[in-house]
């Protein structure tokens, strides 16, 4: 992380990121060791429960995007910049009310709804999201994770196998007890692997590690933030989980207009925040020396566009997200229904993402700045 990206970057036009849509990445397939993993803990159950199961927990998600229609959709300076303006400041970092609360709760139906239906996909979308970040910043090698609304550990396996020799600590933070139990029955087995720690809340986790220590390597809350009613606690949520970050940030969600919405809301707030930040300590080095020279600040994206400027999309009636192609498990054909049609055997997930260096590392190097797949 120590070198500089390259300040030559390309112009990003809606035709540049069209023209990177054209390209194509391969069928992606589950680990074996997942495959089985998730084959084992699920095999006891009855088809047609399992089937009703994975149908209601689809009818949860719709309810979660009915509810997301009813939250402000803009990016408007007065929502994004500092909504926790009117708060007390001894309350804008507590976050009180666990992720969840618009009405999905991960009891066992749902765990195990999750388990057969969603862990593959949102595993390969997160595979390729890890990927990127890998590619574009070579020498990141992540040894100290925090995995926010962790679920089943679909992040943690896809850091295993982007980052297979680095990793040596992953914290958890997942509030179900049904999701923490299904993740660590998955790894059972498993041989080399990293420390494994699994809290229920951020405040658990502070409370447990030394101040010095609650830096970390890689941040990362996917499938998470559009499960959080309310705009202020997300952006609360992200700026506890910004503060909690030693080199990267990332941020996924599903690959829907209100997901890539969430995204771009917290993309605008971290630049606005950290652009702030930037004046203000330029400022303080200006009152305390007139000669003094004053290095460059501000937050910067790695992906997947690698700029801090206005996205070419708005206004096109398009929105920014990605899609990962993957050939289904034996559980996914199993328990998901098509309506009239055989089911395919394969899926394509559609995800919203992005990825922030921290303010503690100085510009990491992009080996390439090609625009990362689009779907249009």
């Amino acid at each position: 992380m120590a070198s500089l990206i390259s300040e030559k970057l390309p112009k990003f036009t809606t035709e540049t990121l069209k023209l990177a849509a054209k390209q194509s990445q391969r069928c992606h397939i589950v680990p074996v060791r997942l495959r089985r993993a998730i084959k084992k803990y699920i095999r006891e159950e009855d088809v047609e429960h399992m089937r009703r199961k994975v149908l209601n927990l689809s009818q949860s998600f719709n309810e979660i995007k009915e509810v997301n229609l009813l939250l402000p959709t803009t990016s408007s300076k007065g929502l994004v910049e500092d909504p926790l303006k009117s708060m007390e400041q001894s309350q804008r970092w507590k976050v009180k009310t666990a992720y969840g609360d618009i009405g999905l709760r991960y009891q066992e139906d749902q765990t195990i709804a999750y388990l057969a239906a969603r862990m593959p996909a949102v595993y390969s979308a997160l595979y390729r999201v890890l990927s990127e970040v890998r590619r574009r910043v070579p020498d990141f090698k992540p040894a100290k994770v925090l995995d926010f609304g962790a679920g089943t550990g679909s992040a943690m396996w896809a850091m295993m196998e982007v980052w297979p020799r680095s990793l040596e600590t992953i914290n958890l933070v997942e509030p179900s007890q049904s999701m923490q139990r299904a993740g660590q029955n998955l790894l059972k087995g498993l041989k080399n692997l990293p420390l494994i720690q699994s809290y229920g809340s951020i405040q658990a986790l502070s409370k447990h590690v030394n101040k010095s220590g609650r830096q970390h390597d890689l941040v990362i809350a996917s499938y998470v933030l559009g499960e959080i009613p309310s705009l202020k606690d997300r952006i609360t949520l992200v700026r506890q989980l910004w503060d909690l970050t030693g080199d990267i940030l990332v941020l996924v969600e599903p690959g829907t207009p209100q997901g890539s919405n969430i995204i771009s809301q917290m993309r605008s707030h971290i630049l606005w925040m950290e652009k702030r930040r930037g004046r203000k300590l330029q400022n303080a080095a200006k009152k305390a020396s007139n000669d003094l020279m004053t290095r460059k600040t501000g937050a910067f994206i790695v992906a997947p566009c690698p700029h801090d400027g206005v996205c070419p999309l708005q206004n096109t009636g398009k929105y920014c997200h990605f899609v990962q192609r993957l050939e289904r498990t034996s559980s996914q054909r199993a328990y998901k229904r098509s309506k009239d049609n055989p089911l395919r055997g394969f899926e394509d997930e559609k995800f919203s993402y992005i990825a922030f260096p921290s303010r503690n590392t100085s510009k990491a190097s992009i080996s390439s700045c090609q625009v990362y797949l689009l779907s249009f």
